[in-house]
């Protein structure tokens, strides 16, 4: 026997030819069927370990009509923590049961999230989680009708009917507002990525109504939507700070959101209070306090991933929307 030549994969044509036996013998072996000779078999298993073949397990379970035991995670920014942590827990759910977890990002761009959805598709996984940037995805549908199980993540489907899995955005808003007013501030600015983003626009409505039913005017000077990274944030800030009747609180709508006011409250060394929602790992270790509207990422992975698993093993029942409940929680440095 010889063993691999160049680089090339080694194929079962390679290790039938090493044993001297058929290819259909091969495959016999490799896939554990009981009709072949022992010392066939032994010589099939000398050539697989010499020749360092590797069984294309993908490929035999498409020939069969078998699962790939492969899912996929569309997500959005993927260097933003919410999203690693969430791809972790699913990884790990999934790898308890023997599958594959192929994550990719849309980068919030509805198109993006369309190709990438049908290439997953194509390469034939059993499953999708998404976390949907577009709003509609009506496209989906002859993937579903055809037994393909979506379940959607963090944001609700558009276009068509599928289980869910989300956060508790306006009960949490509203909680972080009410809180605030219990502390004895009027103003309060309200910070947000684009209401376009359904978390966003939950969370904005959440803010409005704890607003509107304590009787206080809501200041369309202190809401700024359309604020996506840090940088966003620090400017949001800093502008309403800069207005005639400023803020003496904020609420932020999201983790990167938080970062950016924090980091423009130090360099002002402002004493505004501070409500940010999304915890993260390194919020107990901000320079300064804050108040975090929490809830367990790990949860909603877990979740969504195990509604995901029972749509693979045959669970036709109705569609769902699970909602993970929020909490509030202090962390950074005390002064």
């Amino acid at each position: 026997m010889t063993g691999r030549e160049g680089t090339r994969r080694p194929t079962i044509s390679d290790v039938a030819e090493a044993a001297g036996v058929s290819i259909k013998t091969v495959s016999r072996v490799i896939n554990d069927e009981p009709s072949v000779r022992p010392e066939l078999a032994e010589r099939v298993l000398a050539a697989v370990g010499e020749l360092g073949f590797r069984r294309n397990a993908m490929a035999s379970s498409l020939r069969s009509g078998r699962r790939t035991a492969t899912i996929g995670l569309i997500t959005e920014d993927l260097a933003n923590p919410f999203y690693s942590a969430l791809a972790a827990a699913v990884n790990r759910f999934a790898r308890e049961r023997g599958t594959l977890l192929i994550t990719v990002s849309s980068e919030e761009d509805p198109e993006l999230e369309r190709r990438v959805f049908l290439d997953l598709c194509q390469r034939r996984v059993d499953g999708l989680l998404v976390v949907p940037a577009g709003g509609d995805h009506s496209y989906m549908r002859a993937e579903m009708e055809m037994n393909t199980p979506v379940v959607f993540l963090d944001r609700p489907p558009a276009g068509v009917t599928a289980d869910s899995v989300l956060v508790d955005n306006t009960g949490g808003a509203r909680a972080g507002i009410e809180e605030l007013l219990a502390r004895g501030h009027s103003r309060v600015g309200v910070i947000t990525d684009s209401t376009t983003v359904h978390t966003a626009r939950e969370r904005l409505a959440g803010a409005r109504s704890a607003l509107a039913a304590a009787g206080v005017p809501c200041d369309e000077s202190l809401v700024a939507t359309g604020v996506g990274d840090p940088g966003a944030a620090r400017r949001a800030v800093g502008a309403m700070l800069d207005g005639a009747d400023p803020p003496t609180a904020f609420l932020c709508g999201n983790n990167r959101i938080t970062v950016g006011a924090v980091e423009e409250l130090c360099r002002r060394d402002h004493d505004a209070d501070l409500m940010g929602f999304d915890d993260f790992e390194l919020s107990g270790l901000m320079p300064r306090p804050l108040t975090v509207i929490g809830y367990d990422v790990g949860e909603l992975g877990r979740a969504a991933a195990a509604r995901l698993f029972a749509r693979i093993d045959g669970d036709g029942s109705r569609p769902t929307e699970t909602v993970v409940p929020t909490w509030l929680a202090e962390r950074g440095l005390l002064p």
